[in-house]
Protein backbone atom coordinates (compact mmCIF):
# COMPACT_ATOMS: atom_id res chain seq x y z
CA UNK A 1 0.00 0.00 0.00
CA UNK A 2 1.39 3.28 -0.86
CA UNK A 3 1.85 6.12 1.83
CA UNK A 4 1.40 9.35 0.86
CA UNK A 5 2.70 12.18 3.33
CA UNK A 6 1.47 15.83 2.59
CA UNK A 7 2.14 19.32 4.32
CA UNK A 8 -1.23 21.40 4.79
CA UNK A 9 -1.76 24.68 6.20
CA UNK A 10 -4.52 26.38 7.32
CA UNK A 11 -5.01 30.07 6.61
CA UNK A 12 -7.64 32.79 7.16
CA UNK A 13 -9.07 35.83 9.20
CA UNK A 14 -9.30 35.60 12.98
CA UNK A 15 -12.37 34.02 14.07
CA UNK A 16 -13.47 32.18 11.21
CA UNK A 17 -13.10 28.60 12.78
CA UNK A 18 -10.00 27.35 11.24
CA UNK A 19 -8.66 25.57 14.37
CA UNK A 20 -12.09 24.49 14.79
CA UNK A 21 -12.54 22.97 11.66
CA UNK A 22 -9.56 20.68 12.03
CA UNK A 23 -10.66 19.93 15.55
CA UNK A 24 -13.63 18.90 14.21
CA UNK A 25 -12.19 16.47 12.30
CA UNK A 26 -9.53 15.28 13.80
CA UNK A 27 -11.01 14.85 17.56
CA UNK A 28 -14.62 14.49 16.82
CA UNK A 29 -15.53 17.67 19.07
CA UNK A 30 -16.13 21.49 18.92
CA UNK A 31 -15.47 23.96 22.09
CA UNK A 32 -17.14 27.08 21.66
CA UNK A 33 -14.08 28.42 23.91
CA UNK A 34 -11.42 27.85 21.20
CA UNK A 35 -9.22 30.55 22.01
CA UNK A 36 -7.17 32.53 19.43
CA UNK A 37 -4.11 30.91 17.85
CA UNK A 38 -0.81 31.91 18.48
CA UNK A 39 1.30 31.83 15.95
CA UNK A 40 0.32 28.23 14.52
CA UNK A 41 -1.06 24.89 16.11
CA UNK A 42 0.28 21.94 14.42
CA UNK A 43 -1.72 18.80 14.23
CA UNK A 44 -2.05 15.58 11.93
CA UNK A 45 -4.20 13.19 10.67
CA UNK A 46 -4.36 10.04 8.44
CA UNK A 47 -6.73 8.40 6.16
CA UNK A 48 -7.31 5.75 3.86
CA UNK A 49 -8.57 6.29 0.30
CA UNK A 50 -8.76 3.55 -2.22
CA UNK A 51 -5.70 1.66 -0.78
CA UNK A 52 -3.70 4.45 -0.72
CA UNK A 53 -3.20 6.08 2.65
CA UNK A 54 -2.38 10.08 3.32
CA UNK A 55 -0.69 11.33 5.77
CA UNK A 56 -0.79 14.92 6.66
CA UNK A 57 1.50 17.39 8.97
CA UNK A 58 -1.51 20.46 9.32
CA UNK A 59 0.03 23.82 10.64
CA UNK A 60 -2.92 25.75 11.47
CA UNK A 61 -2.03 29.40 11.55
CA UNK A 62 -2.92 32.80 13.38
CA UNK A 63 -4.99 35.15 11.35
CA UNK A 64 -4.60 38.22 13.62
CA UNK A 65 -2.22 41.25 11.72
CA UNK A 66 0.37 40.70 14.57
CA UNK A 67 1.49 37.49 13.65
CA UNK A 68 1.62 37.66 10.07
CA UNK A 69 4.94 38.45 9.64
CA UNK A 70 5.18 34.66 11.15
CA UNK A 71 2.54 32.82 9.02
CA UNK A 72 5.18 32.37 5.96
CA UNK A 73 7.24 30.12 7.95
CA UNK A 74 4.79 27.85 7.66
CA UNK A 75 4.24 27.54 4.20
CA UNK A 76 7.62 26.19 3.24
CA UNK A 77 7.06 22.69 1.44
CA UNK A 78 3.10 22.87 1.65
CA UNK A 79 1.02 20.85 -1.26
CA UNK A 80 -2.45 22.18 0.09
CA UNK A 81 -4.04 24.90 1.68
CA UNK A 82 -7.63 25.78 3.38
CA UNK A 83 -8.27 28.84 3.32
CA UNK A 84 -11.20 29.63 5.37
CA UNK A 85 -13.87 32.34 5.47
CA UNK A 86 -17.57 33.40 7.80
CA UNK A 87 -20.33 33.46 5.52
CA UNK A 88 -21.71 35.78 7.93
CA UNK A 89 -18.27 38.17 7.49
CA UNK A 90 -18.19 39.56 4.46
CA UNK A 91 -14.47 41.37 5.31
CA UNK A 92 -12.97 37.79 6.05
CA UNK A 93 -14.06 36.65 2.27
CA UNK A 94 -12.56 39.63 1.06
CA UNK A 95 -9.25 38.73 2.72
CA UNK A 96 -8.71 35.48 1.01
CA UNK A 97 -7.06 36.88 -1.91
CA UNK A 98 -4.61 38.87 0.55
CA UNK A 99 -4.18 34.95 1.42
CA UNK A 100 -3.81 33.59 -1.54
CA UNK A 101 -1.49 36.15 -2.79
CA UNK A 102 0.84 34.96 0.15
CA UNK A 103 0.35 31.48 -0.51
CA UNK A 104 1.73 32.26 -4.35
CA UNK A 105 4.55 34.54 -3.47
CA UNK A 106 5.69 32.12 -0.79
CA UNK A 107 5.17 28.95 -2.57
CA UNK A 108 5.93 28.23 -5.97
CA UNK A 109 5.17 24.49 -6.98
CA UNK A 110 1.53 24.08 -7.48
CA UNK A 111 -1.29 23.01 -4.43
CA UNK A 112 -3.96 22.13 -4.05
CA UNK A 113 -6.21 24.93 -2.98
CA UNK A 114 -9.38 24.80 -0.90
CA UNK A 115 -11.69 27.59 -0.22
CA UNK A 116 -14.14 26.77 2.79
CA UNK A 117 -17.08 29.02 3.64
CA UNK A 118 -17.78 28.11 7.70
CA UNK A 119 -20.70 28.88 9.84
CA UNK A 120 -23.48 27.89 7.01
CA UNK A 121 -25.40 27.46 10.54
CA UNK A 122 -25.66 31.36 11.20
CA UNK A 123 -28.32 33.60 9.42
CA UNK A 124 -27.60 36.78 8.08
CA UNK A 125 -25.39 35.57 5.39
CA UNK A 126 -23.22 38.11 3.59
CA UNK A 127 -21.56 35.96 1.13
CA UNK A 128 -23.76 34.28 -1.30
CA UNK A 129 -22.77 30.39 -2.06
CA UNK A 130 -22.69 31.19 -6.40
CA UNK A 131 -20.24 34.58 -5.44
CA UNK A 132 -17.79 32.18 -3.28
CA UNK A 133 -17.91 29.18 -5.95
CA UNK A 134 -17.04 31.63 -9.21
CA UNK A 135 -13.85 33.41 -7.49
CA UNK A 136 -12.82 30.00 -6.19
CA UNK A 137 -13.38 28.65 -9.87
CA UNK A 138 -10.84 31.86 -10.83
CA UNK A 139 -8.20 30.77 -8.51
CA UNK A 140 -7.75 27.21 -9.74
CA UNK A 141 -9.49 26.18 -5.85
CA UNK A 142 -12.22 23.85 -4.99
CA UNK A 143 -15.38 25.47 -2.68
CA UNK A 144 -16.54 23.79 0.07
CA UNK A 145 -19.15 25.29 3.05
CA UNK A 146 -19.18 23.72 6.21
CA UNK A 147 -20.45 23.94 9.78
CA UNK A 148 -17.49 23.60 12.28
CA UNK A 149 -20.22 23.59 15.22
CA UNK A 150 -23.09 21.39 13.45
CA UNK A 151 -20.28 19.17 12.19
CA UNK A 152 -21.77 19.76 8.46
CA UNK A 153 -19.54 18.97 5.31
CA UNK A 154 -16.41 18.61 7.54
CA UNK A 155 -15.27 15.05 6.26
CA UNK A 156 -16.03 16.14 3.02
CA UNK A 157 -13.49 18.89 2.87
CA UNK A 158 -10.60 16.51 4.51
CA UNK A 159 -11.19 13.23 2.16
CA UNK A 160 -11.72 15.89 -0.96
CA UNK A 161 -8.11 17.44 0.53
CA UNK A 162 -6.86 13.46 0.37
CA UNK A 163 -7.88 12.27 -3.22
CA UNK A 164 -6.45 16.61 -4.49
CA UNK A 165 -3.54 15.22 -2.76
CA UNK A 166 -2.75 11.44 -4.21
CA UNK A 167 -3.72 12.80 -7.68
CA UNK A 168 -1.18 15.58 -7.06
CA UNK A 169 1.39 13.16 -6.26
CA UNK A 170 1.49 11.19 -10.08
CA UNK A 171 2.10 14.45 -11.40
CA UNK A 172 5.86 16.23 -11.67
CA UNK A 173 4.08 19.31 -9.92
CA UNK A 174 3.89 17.01 -6.86
CA UNK A 175 7.66 16.23 -6.44
CA UNK A 176 7.69 17.64 -2.49
CA UNK A 177 5.34 15.04 -1.39
CA UNK A 178 6.49 12.04 0.08
CA UNK A 179 5.59 9.32 -1.14
CA UNK A 180 6.69 5.54 0.64
CA UNK A 181 5.90 2.05 0.18
CA UNK A 182 4.05 0.91 3.84
CA UNK A 183 5.97 -1.59 3.69
CA UNK A 184 9.25 0.24 3.46
CA UNK A 185 8.66 2.94 5.60
CA UNK A 186 10.03 2.18 9.00
CA UNK A 187 13.38 0.81 6.71
CA UNK A 188 13.38 4.34 5.50
CA UNK A 189 12.85 6.29 8.18
CA UNK A 190 15.54 4.28 10.08
CA UNK A 191 18.24 4.67 7.10
CA UNK A 192 20.04 7.60 7.87
CA UNK A 193 22.64 7.06 4.90
CA UNK A 194 19.63 7.04 2.14
CA UNK A 195 19.40 10.48 0.74
CA UNK A 196 15.11 10.75 1.18
CA UNK A 197 15.50 9.67 4.70
CA UNK A 198 17.37 12.43 5.29
CA UNK A 199 15.69 14.66 3.92
CA UNK A 200 12.54 13.76 6.08
CA UNK A 201 14.48 14.28 8.92
CA UNK A 202 15.62 17.46 8.05
CA UNK A 203 12.18 18.24 7.55
CA UNK A 204 10.61 16.89 10.38
CA UNK A 205 13.37 18.68 13.04
CA UNK A 206 12.64 21.67 11.01
CA UNK A 207 8.76 21.78 12.04
CA UNK A 208 9.50 20.24 15.20
CA UNK A 209 11.90 23.40 15.59
CA UNK A 210 8.86 25.72 15.04
CA UNK A 211 6.58 24.10 16.62
CA UNK A 212 8.77 24.29 19.69
CA UNK A 213 9.60 28.02 19.94
CA UNK A 214 5.40 28.36 19.21
CA UNK A 215 4.94 26.52 21.84
CA UNK A 216 7.14 28.78 24.38
CA UNK A 217 5.71 31.82 22.80
CA UNK A 218 2.15 30.56 23.70
CA UNK A 219 3.46 29.63 27.45
CA UNK A 220 5.25 33.34 27.68
CA UNK A 221 1.78 34.88 26.37
CA UNK A 222 -0.04 32.74 28.87
CA UNK A 223 2.30 34.46 31.24
CA UNK A 224 1.60 37.08 30.63
CA UNK A 225 -1.74 37.54 30.79
CA UNK A 226 -1.60 35.81 34.61
CA UNK A 227 0.76 38.12 35.54
CA UNK A 228 -1.30 41.10 34.19
CA UNK A 229 -4.17 39.94 36.48
CA UNK A 230 -2.28 40.09 39.62
CA UNK A 231 -1.99 42.18 42.14
CA UNK A 232 1.73 43.13 43.78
Amino acid sequence: MKVIVGKLVVVGHPGVGKTSTVIRYIERTFNTEVSSTIGASYFNCKMEIEDIIVKFQIWDTAGQERFKAMVPMFYRNANAALLVFDITKRESFDSIKVWVNELKKNIREKIVMFVVGNKIDLPDRQVSKDEALQYSHSIGATYYECSAKEDQGIQQIFVGLARAVSQLSGTEVGHNLKVLDASSCRALVADASDANATDVGRTENCDFILFTIISFLKQANKLTIWLRKQSF
